[in-house]
């Protein structure tokens, strides 16, 4: 890890490893090297157990935290140009020269851990505490797990999709308004200082450079430069070229650029003698669409004043929508391209197919492991109301009142169904229709539904189910375009979907909710509950966001091909204990929510 590519960098071991990213410390590795604390060392009610990262300015341990029982980040200032540990624990300036430049740095050292903790935002990293000891300062952050970006797009071996994009864009976008609103500014966004959660979600690094700065208050700032990822006016102080939004604006579509090109845009202080830089318009065109080439090249502008001054204009360049922090707007709009399945992680912010939904995340179920499946209910969804009557099929063209037992009519299947052949090509409807007309009759699920019709933009969609057995509750939606099936619920914000016996659960919990984002229509939805859980990969579910999404050529293909297999193409695999067998059988319900204008 070089300092001058990792310098103040939180950088968190790759999912699946067991080992800090950086390997043990050990007597002969970086710990004499950036003289870091040896493993066991206690600083505070920290332990530390490794190195994480080590760059010019500070070193960053995973540690053990033994009054909460929980590993964090625990980071040391140390710049190592003039600061050495002279006793196992105090640091020291090398020479009284230093003294004036070590001070200057711990101050901002702790002026960047107290910025830090104020903002509260799944994209931004968060500090849990900081503090003064032995000489220098420490602060602590979660001990996040994943690859940078930087590391991702190697893997991926090709460009993202321009979906792929603007899906890293959206929380990104919602993470710098954040911070722009309070007069502070990232000004080191690169690839290597975002980090991609298992969940999916990106997440902003340390700032490195990032100091607070109140209108006409700061006249210099402290530079701390990533070639082609700086702008211009963080190069020198110009009175011309002020640093503001726009200059984390250039930074994040350079990220762009470099993700699609394969390299990062040329410094800009040379663009301002020779651009050299080919514009994405012309180096990807017919890849990406026209308008959002365009909003990223604008965005690169060598001159402030040429390019988007704030994230929100930016946004809008992108044809992002207004969405501001942690809510996203998906648009019914045809896939063009699915991104690169040997990507490990789809971005958490995917569109949910063909959902019309906004959907809000609530930022503390995105900062923690999703809870396991295994894993009993929240105390919340355990409340147990007045038992949920069986639901009936509704009069012919009557509407579900609120709060009332909800289902839905289905259309016919035209694969596979216990009373018709099939009459015509199938659809991806048909799917759903046959998970419910095969279910296990005598394991009743009942669904009620806040409202049958919900508002767009205005109303959000909610649900209650009740099984009588217990088990795992997977629920599949199809939304107004009719072109997508999502699996709802477990998602990557909500991964506990154990359903207890006549204890009706409330979905979306606390923490994301759904509000109708259009087109007008109905969303189809059927509750299955299945005694152990289940495998969906023969039906092509792959991560695109927080919902996961069923190929839809896959479908069509299995139920073209399965016209008298007996099961559904959706029902997947029950995973059973080894050596123990279990039922394919499963109970369901189906229901609908209509958005309307």
């Amino acid at each position: 890890m070089s300092s001058s590519d990792e310098d103040g960098l939180t950088v968190i071991r790759p999912a699946g490893s067991t080992a800090p990213a950086s390997g043990p410390v050990d007597a002969a590795g970086p710990s004499d090297e950036h003289n870091a604390l040896p493993v066991g060392s206690k600083i505070a009610e920290f332990e530390v157990k490794g190195i994480i990262g080590a760059g010019g300015f500070g070193i960053v341990y995973l540690a053990h935290d033994h009054s909460l029982g929980r590993d964090v980040a625990l980071k040391e200032y140390l710049p190592v140009s003039i600061a050495s540990r002279d006793d196992g624990l105090t640091v020291r300036v090398k020479a009284e020269r230093y003294a004036a430049t070590f001070a200057a740095g711990l101050s901002s050292f702790i002026n960047e851990a107290r910025l830090l903790a104020q903002f509260d935002s799944p994209s931004l990293v968060k500090v849990y505490r900081f503090w003064n000891a032995n000489g220098t300062a420490y602060m602590v952050m979660p001990f996040y797990q994943g690859p940078t970006l930087k590391q991702a797009l190697l893997g991926l071996g090709q460009p993202p999709t321009e979906r792929w994009l603007k899906d890293l864009l959206v929380p990104l976008m919602g993470a710098l308004e954040l911070l722009h609103r309070e007069s502070c500014f990232h000004r080191d966004i690169a690839p290597d200082n975002v980090l991609l959660l298992k969940t999916g979600r990106p997440v902003l690094l340390d700032f490195g450079a990032a100091r607070r700065v109140i209108e006409d208050q700061a006249k210099t700032l402290t530079v701390i430069l990533k070639p082609g990822f700086a702008p211009v006016e963080q190069y020198a102080d110009m009175p011309d070229m002020r640093q503001g939004a726009w200059t984390d604006v250039y930074a994040l579509a350079a990220v762009v650029y470099h993700a699609i090109v394969g390299k990062a845009p040329p410094p800009s202080v040379s663009r301002i003698i020779k651009d050299t830089m080919v514009p994405l318009e012309k180096a990807a065109a017919g890849s990406y669409s026209a308008s959002f080439l365009r909003g990223v090249d604008k965005a690169l502008s060598i001159r402030p004043e040429d390019r988007p001054q704030s994230i929100a204009e930016f946004r809008r360049l992108l044809a992002l929508g207004d969405d501001a922090d942690d809510q996203v707007t998906v648009q019914h709009a045809p896939k063009t391209a699915k991104a690169p399945r040997v990507f490990p992680m789809a971005m958490l912010w995917a569109g949910l197919g063909g959902l019309g939904l906004i959907v809000v995340v609530g930022a503390y179920l995105l900062l923690r492991e999703p809870a396991s499946p295994a894993k009993p209910p929240p105390a919340t969804a355990q409340v147990s109301p007045p038992a949920l009557e069986q639901p009936s099929p509704p009069a012919a063209g009557s509407a579900n009142a609120p709060g009332t037992p909800a289902t839905a009519q289905l259309p016919p299947s035209t694969s596979q169904t216990p009373t018709a052949a099939p009459t015509a090509p199938p659809s991806i409807t048909d799917a759903l229709t046959q998970l419910h007309d095969l279910r296990d009759t005598s394991h009743a699920v009942s669904v009620t539904t806040d409202k049958a019709q919900v508002r767009i933009g205005k109303e959000k969609l909610r649900f209650r189910i009740q099984s009588e057995k217990s088990g795992y509750l997977y629920v599949f939606m199809i939304g107004t375009d009719n072109q997508h099936i999502n699996l709802l619920f477990p998602n990557s914000l909500d991964a506990n979907n154990r359903i207890v016996a006549n204890q009706p659960l409330n979905l979306p919990r606390t923490g994301w909710a759904m509000t109708a984002g259009g087109p007008a229509g109905t969303n189809q939805f059927v509750a299955m509950v299945s005694e152990a859980p289940r495998d969906f990969s023969t039906a092509g579910l792959a991560n695109a966001g927080a919902f996961a999404e069923f190929s839809k050529e896959k479908i069509l293909a299995m139920l073209r091909s399965n016209a008298s297999a007996g099961d559904a193409v959706l029902a997947g695999v029950p995973k059973c204990a080894a050596g123990a067998s279990c039922s394919k059988a499963y109970g369901a319900a189906a229901f609908s929510i209509v958005e309307i204008d």
